[in-house]
């Protein structure tokens, strides 16, 4: 895989996704974070032609994919350290090797810190560090993920997130699962139906 720069700055970002399903009714305060993880979403690019192939296999073997722990994430957590909590393997670009997609954020003690979804590549030369290819979510965003998976081309995820600064950390009340597809060159935010929805 070979890296590529973001989409061009006269292209038109995709739609917003639909706010997440939440306890509480305030559309207002999640649509902004909706607006920001798609744009973070729509600038993720994998290394490779932008080429749109069926995956070869929906299941690779992990030893085959970059390891997460030896990867060097865009994440300020100072002495804490970062704490991989989930990973998966898929050859999400139907390249013949394999990613790894990595759900980190900084260690802590006690509460739930948010999380960053990155995919990692091999690294260029011989020895050295997973490269981190594409951000799907930013720690930013303020959301945790949970029901996380990948397989073919495509990573699965529920995300949780908060109606306003005061809830607490312990205790989402927004939830909305999702989709990325690696489609034509990129990953494409998909958020799947909520339990009430039409």
């Amino acid at each position: 895989m070979r890296a590529q720069p973001p989409a061009e700055s006269g292209r038109t970002a995709p739609a917003a996704p639909p706010a997440l399903a939440h306890t509480r009714a305030r559309p207002g305060h999640w649509l902004g974070t909706a607006v920001a993880l798609a744009a973070v979403v729509t600038g993720a690019v994998l290394l490779g032609p932008g080429e749109d192939r069926a995956p070869a296999a929906d299941r690779v073997p992990a030893a085959d994919a970059p390891d997460p722990a030896a990867a060097r994430y865009p994440l300020d957590c100072g002495a804490a350290g970062v704490e991989v909590v989930q990973r998966a393997a898929a050859d999400l670009d139907a390249d013949g090797r394999p990613e790894t997609v990595a759900v980190v954020r900084c260690r802590t003690g006690a509460g739930t810190p948010p999380s960053g979804v990155y995919v990692l590549a091999p690294s260029r030369g011989a020895g050295g560090s997973p490269r981190v290819v594409a951000t799907l979510l930013d720690p930013g965003q303020r959301m945790s993920v949970t029901d996380f998976s990948a397989a073919g081309s495509t990573i699965s995820a529920t995300l949780l997130g908060y109606s306003a600064p005061g809830v607490p950390r312990c205790c989402p009340d927004l939830r909305r699962g999702v989709e990325w597809r690696w489609r034509e060159g990129k990953f494409v935010l998909t958020p799947l139906p909520t339990a009430n929805s039409v």
